[in-house]
């Protein structure tokens, strides 16, 4: 199996898109005829897939919210359905673990062996401890928290130390001694294209995954113009713009073709 970092390449080239959609359904804003369903988390993402899988590099449902509405099988069904019906798409999982030992040996397994996901994200504040069980599933993308989205991610991640950003210091040891596997990434978010801007000369090869656009204010052109340099792979997320749009096909068409405007 190739790594996920060669697999998501192909797949921005085979359907000529950067586009992520997350797969994160609520239960309140799912559509009717969804909400009646046996399965209605399931069946919603399966509408979803079936209108864009010829439009994206990748999928990623966020774990949240299916536990928090006691619905992991759906979660797991969800994947299954990917892995069957577009099989050259990747999915990440985004879960953010970050714990260490044998218990982040367990959770990487849960990933990787219990939904089998392509991809997982994780959280270094613990360091390699960390990440490692995760990075030793060299066939698995592994993508790091780094410059995240959310508006007080700054309250760390700016901390400075020895003179640069926290966020810069994790950049910096996943491209010189965490990537040895080749499948490490990083998440950046779209609402810091400056940061983004730096982190893409930091780490002119590696992935970044991209939330922030849509909802959260990021701007596209920035992202792209500041992340997409050289040919760079990102997979640029978009969730609620998408999943809940009049017509999700036509949203994540009108989405992949901003970002293709600006590569």
């Amino acid at each position: 199996m190739a790594l996920f970092t060669t697999r998501i390449a192909e797949a921005i080239r085979r359907n000529d898109s950067m586009l992520c959609v997350g797969l994160d359904p609520a239960f309140a804003k799912l559509p009717e005829k969804f909400r009646n369903a046996e399965k209605p988390f399931f069946e919603f993402n399966k509408a979803i897939v079936d209108a864009t899988r010829d439009l994206v590099c990748c999928y990623k449902p966020q774990a949240a919210y299916y536990a928090g509405a006691d619905r992991d099988d759906e979660l797991r069904a969800t994947i299954d359905y990917i892995h069957e019906n577009a099989p050259d798409i990747p999915v990440i999982l985004d879960v953010k673990r970050g714990d260490i030992g044998s218990t982040a040996e367990q959770y990487a397994k849960e990933a990787f062996e219990r939904y089998r996901a392509d991809a997982v994200t994780v959280n270094p504040y613990m360091g390699f401890d960390a990440v490692k069980p995760f990075l030793d599933f060299a066939d698995k993308g592994v993508i790091i928290l780094c410059r995240t989205s959310n508006p007080h991610s700054g309250d760390l991640q700016n901390l400075v130390a020895d003179g640069i950003p926290l966020y810069q210091h994790v950049a910096k040891l996943v491209r010189d001694k965490w990537n040895y596997n080749g499948n490490a990434a990083l998440v950046v978010g779209a609402t810091y294209p400056e940061e983004l801007r730096i982190l893409r000369e930091i780490c002119p090869e590696l992935p970044f995954l991209v939330p922030g656009v849509g909802a959260q204010g990021g701007d596209v052109k920035a992202v792209v113009t500041n992340g997409a340099v050289g040919g760079a792979v990102l997979m640029i997320n978009s969730s609620r713009g998408i999943l809940y749009a009049a017509d999700p096909r036509e949203a994540a068409r009108r989405l992949r073709d901003e970002i293709n405007l600006y590569r």
